[in-house]
């Protein structure tokens, strides 16, 4: 199973909620984080749901070096791979 940009965003939104001048969208895969208004504590919380719901296990050094949505997808998928 591959975990999903919308799955992403699903839990950022949980997480952190959704600022409604930021879209999370398949073109701003690429921009820091930080520049989506989602700082290491919203990352470390959807970190903790995506092993809830898909089993994907990041460690928080991990978690606070991923810098874009690009890469948080990235590790979380080969996580869950692995875990597979």
């Amino acid at each position: 199973m591959t975990i999903t940009l919308n799955d992403l965003v699903r839990v950022l939104t949980e997480c952190a909620g959704a600022d409604e001048d930021v879209a999370l969208t398949a073109q701003k895969l690429d921009v820091p984080f930080t520049d989506l208004g989602y700082d290491s504590l919203a990352l470390l919380e959807t970190a903790a749901l995506m092993k809830q719901r898909f089993g994907a296990t990041l460690t928080d050094e991990d978690v606070t070096e991923i810098e874009t949505p690009r890469e948080f997808l990235d590790r979380v998928n080969h996580a869950a791979a692995q875990a597979a």
